[in-house]
């Protein structure tokens, strides 16, 4: 019987957690627990989570995801969650390297031989957002993602709103009717700013309009879903199934689990088909590297009601590294007419390129998020 001989937490710029799991047999598992802006804690969660996982048998990764989520008294919680999915995501990358099949073929096979992808853009100003719109189209993009705002009063002005109104209108007409937008608050609305700003934007159909309140007030998310015809997705910053159930209750059409924080491939297949019985759909949040990338690509490939996955392909956030850097191959990454083709490669379905992961390990720096304040100092939502 194989065993767990080494388990490794490698921080890459530009603000990503790798997880390397090896057996004494000489396979090795990649995951990826990026917590922004908290890579060296999850670290140390996963470094703590190595005095139990070695000498155990690999394949067993349900009994892993068990021990590792409910054998302490204190669990939960982003760090811990996300130290887990790392560790599950290369659980599954092992198992299927040691069948011969990628993981989707593990989860019951796949139901799709594509999946849509797309892009995040930015810019403050309507000319700027199109620009940035041109260039995802020019790739193959066929749907792009945009944050509504930056920094928000807590009482959106006239002004702040016809802004908001002004940049999705700006992105429709570079579209077209054929292409899609969704818009992202970011959770730096106010309820009743989010209320107001709906309305405004349903005439230019937003694909959806992600995290309009910030994830501890999601029992009131129900008043955004029925105040619009505009599905409404959340789920970025929520960390298990159960922390999900509010939002299915509350209708919310399009779950965001985010792979590398909401326990990886094993909690998130679950959150999916829990999503399924509310017919609801999940695009998986994943703003972060080709780990959590292929993990996504491989539940989104057995998830029937998969919509749409998020990639970070020349985000704005990539300083000092990109997606493809740490890989060896990126064609299996390659967009085809916007588009993600199904991985057949065994595990994961990329190969992880471990001299340049190490390289990065050894410049590692830090990432934090940029601090936002009010006019009158107060602190404001990022």
């Amino acid at each position: 019987m194989s065993a767990i001989a080494r388990v490794e937490a490698l921080p890459v710029a530009p603000r990503w957690l790798f997880v390397r799991i090896e057996t004494d047999d000489g396979l090795v598992g990649w995951g990826e627990g990026s917590l922004e802006g908290y890579a060296d804690v999850v670290a140390a969660a996963v470094v703590q989570f190595a005095g139990y996982l070695v000498g155990k048998d690999p394949d067993r990764i349900e009994d892993h995801w068990q021990v590792l989520t409910k054998g302490q008294f204190y669990r939960g919680g982003a760090v811990l969650a996300s130290a887990v999915a790392g560790i599950d995501q290369a659980l599954w990358d092992i198992k299927g390297k040691r069948l011969g099949v990628p993981v989707h073929d593990l989860l019951g096979g796949a139901v799709r031989d594509r999946i849509r992808a797309y892009g995040w853009v930015g810019g403050d100003d309507p000319d700027e957002v199109a620009d940035h719109i041109s260039a995802q189209v020019a790739v193959g993009l066929t749907a792009v993602k945009m944050n509504a705002s930056g920094r928000m009063s807590r009482n959106g002005s006239v002004a702040e709103l016809d802004r908001v109104v002004a940049r999705v209108a700006s992105a429709r007409e570079v579209l077209g009717p054929d292409r899609d937008v969704a818009v992202d608050l970011h959770g730096r609305f106010t309820i009743a700013t989010a209320r107001r700003l709906a309305p405004l934007l349903e005439p230019l159909h937003p694909f959806f309009l992600e995290e309009p309140v910030v994830p501890e007030n999601t029992h009131m998310i129900e008043r955004i879903v029925e105040s619009t015809s505009i599905p409404i997705a959340t789920g970025e910053r929520l960390y298990s199934r159960q922390e999900f159930i509010p939002s299915l209750q509350a209708g919310v059409a399009i779950l965001q689990p985010d792979l590398s924080h909401a326990g990886g491939i094993s909690e998130v297949r679950r959150i999916a088909a829990m999503a399924e019985a509310f017919d609801a759909m999940i695009a998986p949040h994943c703003p972060l590297g080709p780990i959590a990338l292929a993990s996504c690509l491989q539940v989104a490939f057995a998830a029937p009601n998969h919509l749409i996955q998020e990639q970070s392909i020349g985000i704005h956030y990539n300083q000092g590294a990109e997606v493809l850097d740490y890989v060896v191959d990126t064609e299996p990454l390659r967009f085809v007419d916007g588009c993600f083709e199904r991985l057949t490669a065994p595990g994961l379905g990329i190969e992880v390129d471990e001299s340049a992961v190490r390289d990065a390990t050894s410049r590692w720096q830090p990432w934090q998020n940029p601090l936002w304040r009010h006019p009158d100092g107060s602190a404001a939502e990022w």
